[in-house]
């Protein structure tokens, strides 16, 4: 069975928002990458919808669809009642029009197999034999509890859901059909497997397959005929389409993963007794579906749609034989395992939580506290490193350290030349007692503020410039370095005077010796013209030969 939600791994930026919005945590980070788990997956979508960089994808049918299309069996499209928000301002007719344009025999209402579900549930309420009725029809919840609270699962209603149903009622009145359901959910797509429905295409993948078709959706909002089962994408829509029977049942909706998993740990609880609950994994429900709230999501103007095009009457079906609708779902346990005690409290010594202070449970890592990071770490579904307050921390404490322990003086000013920050090395350096001395100042209070300006002008770094500060009787070495993320200049500073006082001393040296070579050689020439007159040779061809050994000396003298 494919993968019907999988990551993009290039897209992925590490930012946790996944796991922060998964009600499930099926989130996996490794290698800074978010990798969903799909056995405790319920594919409510929520990872896909809050995803800022599309990381994530949906299994695509379009291909899958565009076969069936060529093949010599018709296809008909089964449309979830929520298409009416999906593609505003149209009807059933226009819908059937445009799909047969692209390839489709025919097209129908998944709300007439929502009416043969309602009729079941209306049974079950007469029957009054279970203590709490949960309502099959979305899957992302059946999922849900037969993952994560697999105890309740005999409360969810044994019917199967309505996209399920009407395609066992198609092929009942047209053998040898191809059924596609067309929505909003994801869930569909992995309910699909094992039922009649042989594909599920998202609003988003038709609307994709019409406009590359090149064929536009008449706005014709027809009704044929009314009923009332298409308020089934809404809050309270399936209990407002049924026939409530006095047995004793308290009626309540609940919309949302968190609220339903809420409502399922008071029920796992033993605190919700005799009640009828219309469960919806979506915000909203279905008018509120994955696809429909990252690309078209205006809830109150699609309530309206479903309701204005739903009727007071049902569809008129006939009714399937007695269990041809059930379906039981049975528990898919996750195993999931848990650290002792110790284990926890050593795993929050590792991120830096040492005590219960340390815990802010601020969920920038995705978890709702830091036990419960510490239970994923260990589960190895999480690392310590998704930790930012304890990354920012260690990283404070590291650049601090540098900072402060560095040999040479740094100091920070911003953009308004004004003091932000400086070590102790700077402090000693420029004789300041007191940090609070400085800070807030300008540049010019302790050092001259020229090359400071020429950086900030040219934005080009001032690399090792030494200058005499008389104030301070001391040669400086300074680099200037310009981050304009920041708006910060950093100025490194490193006390040279020792150096540059060697430097003179040496030069002095020099020099005095060079005086002294002068002296020697202007004797030397002396000495050796007296003999080289005795010998007969020219005073000046001498005085060249010497002048050359001169300056030879001076040259050994300078290296």
């Amino acid at each position: 069975m494919p993968e019907v939600l999988r990551l993009v791994k290039s897209n992925c930026r590490d930012c946790h928002k996944c796991i922060r919005f998964c009600p499930v945590k099926a989130i996996r980070f490794t290698g800074h990458q978010a990798h969903i788990i799909h056995e405790e997956c319920v594919l409510c979508g929520s990872c896909y919808v809050v995803c800022p960089h599309d990381a994530k994808e949906v299994e695509d049918a379009r291909e899958t669809v565009k076969v069936m299309l060529q093949d010599d069996a018709p296809v008909v499209a089964s449309l979830a009642p929520s298409f009416v928000a999906g593609f505003e301002g149209t009807g059933i007719s226009a819908m059937r029009d445009a799909l047969k344009q692209l390839g489709f025999a025919d097209a129908e209402e998944t709300a007439i197999g929502a009416t043969l579900v309602k009729r079941e549930y209306e049974k079950q309420l007469e029957d009054a034999d279970r203590d709490i009725i949960i309502t099959s029809c979305c899957p992302a919840v059946n999922t849900l509890i037969e993952k994560h609270y697999p105890d309740l699962c005999r409360y969810i209603s044994p019917v199967v859901t309505p996209m399920v149903a009407h395609a066992m009622d198609i092929k009942r009145r047209r053998p040898n059909v191809k059924v596609v359901f067309i929505g909003p959910c994801i869930a569909k797509k992995d309910e699909a497997y094992g039922t009649p429905v042989d594909a599920v295409l998202t609003f988003h993948e038709l609307k994709e397959m019409l406009d590359a078709a090149g064929i536009e959706v008449v706005h014709r909002t027809d009704s044929d005929p009314d009923t009332r089962a298409r308020l089934f994408p809404t809050v309270g829509g399936i209990l407002r389409t049924m026939n409530l029977p006095q047995t004793g049942y308290t009626y309540m909706t609940v919309d949302g993963a968190r609220e339903c998993r809420a409502a399922l740990d008071d029920i796992a609880a033993g605190n919700i007794h005799k009640c009828f609950i219309e469960m919806s994994s979506c915000e909203g429900s279905c008018i509120g579906g994955p696809v429909m709230e990252k690309y078209a999501n205006y809830p109150i103007r699609h309530y309206q749609m479903a309701v204005n095009y739903a009727g007071p009457d049902d569809f008129n079906v006939a009714k399937p034989e007695d269990g041809v609708l059930y379906k039981q779902y049975s528990r898919r346990d996750v195993v999931k395992p848990m650290p002792t005690e110790e284990q926890i409290t050593e795993i929050l010594r590792s991120m830096g939580k040492n005590s219960p202070d340390d815990e802010l449970n601020c969920g920038t890592c995705g978890y709702d506290s830091c036990r419960d990071k510490a239970v994923a770490v260990f589960r190895g579904i999480a690392d310590p490193s998704m930790c930012l307050p304890y990354i920012m921390d260690q990283s404070k404490r590291f650049s601090n350290n540098i900072f402060d322990n560095s040999p040479n003086g740094l100091i920070v000013i911003n953009d308004d030349f004004e003091i932000q920050q400086l070590n102790k090395q700077a402090m000693e350096l420029l004789n300041i007692r007191n940090q609070s001395d400085v800070l807030g100042e300008n540049i010019v209070r302790i050092l001259d503020p020229t090359p400071f300006f020429q950086v900030f002008e040219t934005g080009k770094k001032l690399t090792n410039q030494r200058k005499y500060y008389s104030d301070y009787k001391k040669f400086f070495e300074q680099t200037i370095v310009r981050d304009k993320n920041s708006h910060m200049l950093i100025c490194i500073l490193r006390d040279v005077t020792d150096e540059e006082e060697a430097r003179s001393k040496k030069e002095e040296l020099g020099r005095k010796t060079a005086e002294i070579a002068d002296k020697v050689v202007d004797k030397q020439m002396r000495i050796v013209q007296e003999i080289a007159s005795l010998l007969g040779e020219t005073t000046a061809e001498t005085k060249i030969a010497l002048t050359k050994l001169k300056e030879s000396i001076d040259i050994d003298e300078n290296e």
